[in-house]
């Protein structure tokens, strides 16, 4: 009862006030942006709490991903047609099924038979090999290239993540004197002045 009456007279509490936490102020790491934007594809990115980012960085391997794999599985189409025209073997006659503008025989494809004619369309199936074969090798650098993107953006946004741009930024032009040898000579120079 004497802990309570003391209590009472003094308007003493019997628990003890706890100080705020402190705000802790996020402070990006470049070099740890850029080690998760490597460790995995849009973690840099989410380290740096720009979030809208991360559906960018997937949707731009996606669409490289799928244009390596239609360029590569032309390629493959068209390299087999080669292959099947070009061999002796009869039974392979892949050749036949490609989109061709005018319809096609196997008559056509016959060397003795129509000997312009079966250059004409080994040229052609010959130029989309290497038409696709080399929009599939560009796709494939795009992927490392798209990669190395998503690492330096993640790298330069947790860089300046902390950039100044308030209003107190000032930037003034104006002319100045030019001490010429010793004396002080009116002459025109422009000088910039930054205030932070």
């Amino acid at each position: 009862m004497s802990l309570l009456f003391f209590q009472q007279q003094t308007g003493a509490q019997d628990t003890l006030a706890l100080a705020k936490p402190e705000k802790h102020e996020f402070k990006a790491n470049p070099l740890r942006a850029t080690m998760l934007a490597i460790a995995l594809p849009g973690l840099g990115q989410i380290y740096n709490k720009k979030y809208w980012k991360v559906p960018i960085v997937y949707i731009g391997f996606g669409a490289i991903i799928y244009a390596a794999d239609y360029n590569g599985s032309r390629y493959n189409t068209f390299l087999r047609a080669y292959q099947d025209l070009t061999d002796a073997i009869t039974e392979t006659d892949s050749y036949l099924d490609l989109n061709w503008r005018e319809p096609v025989s196997p008559e056509d494809f016959d060397p003795v038979l129509n000997p312009s004619g079966y250059s004409w369309y080994e040229d052609r199936i010959i130029r989309q090999v290497d038409y696709f074969r080399k929009y599939r090798d560009l796709s494939y650098i795009g992927i490392v290239a798209w990669y190395l993107v998503t690492i330096l953006d993640a790298n330069v946004d947790a860089s300046l993540f902390h950039y100044d741009i308030s209003d107190d930024l000032d930037v003034e032009i104006g002319p100045a004197q030019v001490p010429l040898a010793g004396q002080t000579a009116p002459g025109v120079s422009v000088t910039m002045r930054v205030t932070f």
